[in-house]
């Protein structure tokens, strides 16, 4: 049996008192690839943020990796954030870094301390994401495709059992945006759960999977037609 990553229960999410998505009752089990689809301004982006603690959930029962969404602490959400790996579609990377340092910046900060395990952590992820060899370039010297596989290696660091990406691909052109996806695939194929939020409709007929859509204040499963 597959474990559970996230189930939510009768949860509203609400944004300055306004709702944004009613009702929802979802159930992800580990090793799962869900889309979530729907039209700028839907609520995609109040959802990714509830499950990585960025909004409070104070409606309905929600858990993700063994946490308790309704009682999240202030001082739980770096160890939240250790289990979840965040994808953003403007990359994060510091600019003033190398990639190398900007995945040990995130080692240290999340409590790695020996070096030469960090290093082979770095190694690791990088070629996971086919990056091998581009460790000491700075953020710049990168295509936006190479920058958002670093962004995904950097979420893949500290080993999450969730990866979050939430428009992942929405600064780049399509056939990049085909090449994220497919490392994303990946990823999932070794295991991991990815939700992923986008509004890239093409991207789900060449990659078919799960898709849930926030429509008029819900969010419910769409049936893909097969071409």
């Amino acid at each position: 049996m597959s474990e559970t990553v996230l189930s939510l229960k009768n949860v509203t999410i609400y944004q300055e008192n306004k709702v944004i998505l009613s009702q929802i009752n979802l159930e992800v089990k580990e090793g799962e690839f869900l889309y979530i689809i729907g039209k700028t301004g839907t609520g995609k982006s109040s959802f990714m943020k509830t499950l990585y603690g960025d909004l409070p959930l104070t409606e309905g029962t929600g858990n993700i990796v063994g946490y308790n969404l309704v009682n999240l602490k202030e001082d739980d959400i770096p160890f939240l954030r250790r289990k979840i790996g965040i994808v953003f579609q403007d990359f994060q990377l510091l600019l003033d870094r190398s990639v190398n340092q900007n995945m040990l910046f995130v080692l240290k900060a999340t409590g790695w301390t020996d070096k030469q395990a960090m290093q082979n952590k770095i190694d690791d992820v990088l070629e996971r994401v086919g990056l091998k060899g581009i460790a000491n370039k700075m953020p710049h010297q990168l295509s936006g495709g190479e920058q958002q596989r670093v962004a995904i290696a950097r979420a893949l660091l500290n080993d999450p059992e969730l990866i979050l990406a939430d428009e992942p691909t929405g600064n780049l052109d399509p056939q990049t945006s085909a090449e994220v996806l497919s490392v994303l695939k990946k990823i999932n194929e070794n295991g991991k759960t990815v939700i992923m939020a986008t509004h890239d409709y093409a991207l789900l007929m060449k990659f078919p999977s799960k898709t849930l859509k926030c429509e008029d204040n819900t969010i419910f499963e769409v049936v893909q037609k097969t071409v």
